[in-house]
């Protein structure tokens, strides 16, 4: 399954410890792990800073009790060149983790054509998608939506706003101090 979603400033994040990830990272679990038990062997991701760094991480967490693979697959070698070094290094940590890794490009950026090279090598080598969107604010999600929409017998499947809330409210109820 191929995963994606928002680059963290679509959502409004801008630290890495902002408390908000937790509750995305609970609502990717959840369903990941409800695809995991009903077979799902493989999640792929390009590497993309936010919901795809968030998925990375959560399936790492997941192997530990789970048979399960990430594959990373970014659009070129030098993709995360200008990110912040933290991010840099969580991609590289990511990657040294990772069951495959392999940049679609050697080298660095060239043109758009290659993220759209990206997006459709992920539909094509997967068996469906997991998207975090909100359908009225499809962001840069829309360019991977575009292409899963137009792939035949395409499965996918969202996690939207409303499934975080969920998540959030989730997590509150397993706090001892929610109930007194």
């Amino acid at each position: 399954m191929a995963v994606t979603g928002y680059k963290p400033m679509e959502m409004n994040i801008f630290k890495e410890d902002d408390p908000r990830i937790s509750f995305v990272k609970q609502a990717l679990q959840k369903r990941l792990v409800s695809l995991i038990e009903n077979g799902l062997e493989w999640v792929l991701v390009s590497g993309q800073m936010g919901v795809e760094l968030w998925t990375a991480e959560v399936v790492l967490e997941l192997k530990e009790q789970y048979e399960v693979q990430l594959g990373v697959i970014p659009p070129f070698e030098t993709f995360a060149e200008r990110w912040p070094e933290p991010l840099q290094e969580k991609l590289q940590m990511i990657t040294d983790q990772a069951d495959f890794y392999k940049p679609l490009y050697k080298g660095a950026y060239v043109a758009p054509y290659q993220f759209r090279a990206r997006d459709v090598w992920l539909a094509d080598k997967s068996d469906g998608a997991l998207i975090l969107l909100d359908e009225d604010f499809p962001g840069s999600t829309r360019f991977f939506l575009e292409v899963a929409q137009n792939t035949e017998n395409y499965p996918i499947q969202t996690i939207t706003p409303a499934d975080i809330d969920d998540a959030v409210e989730e997590m509150r109820m397993t706090d001892p101090d929610y109930w007194t």
